[in-house]
């Protein structure tokens, strides 16, 4: 077995939060999640992501090699910047496996459920702990069906 096909036997699963810049506008956040369930789909990524205009929070799963790739793209992205891991595991199951990329945006819908894990009045992911970011996207993808 070569490195790479042992490689895509591990799957891990990274949460993590950025700010946007605040150029981006909502046609470019369209592009953006067109073009991540895109690529996730081609790289075997699942995930979620939650955006609202000031901040990105997401979980991506799947072979360890394409979440490191994904990770430096990420890194890379003027979308947005202080990109921050909240978490990072190895995984033996995944939790979007439905999902290339699942989303969801504050609405007045979930507002509750966002206060619920948030600190502040405001959506936050910087002070969220990898429990409470986990339990909010679970949570947020639950009402989505």
């Amino acid at each position: 077995m070569t490195q790479s096909t042992a490689d895509a036997h591990i799957l891990v699963s990274m949460t993590y939060a950025s700010r946007a810049n605040p150029d981006v506008s909502a046609k470019d956040f369209n592009e953006i999640l067109k073009q991540a369930q895109e690529n996730n789909t081609a790289n075997g990524i699942t995930g979620m992501l939650i955006f609202n205009k000031n901040y990105f929070l997401q979980t991506i799963e799947g072979p360890r090699a394409q979440i490191n790739r994904l990770l430096y793209s990420l890194l890379a992205d003027q979308r947005h910047h202080d990109l921050q891991v909240i978490d990072t595991h190895e995984i033996t199951s995944r939790k979007w496996a439905k999902w290339s990329m699942n989303y969801a945006s504050p609405t007045q819908d979930n507002a509750a459920i966002y206060l619920k894990y948030s600190t502040t009045v405001d959506f936050n992911p910087y002070l969220l702990n990898a429990g409470s970011s986990s339990d909010l996207m679970r949570e947020l993808s639950s009402q989505k069906g």
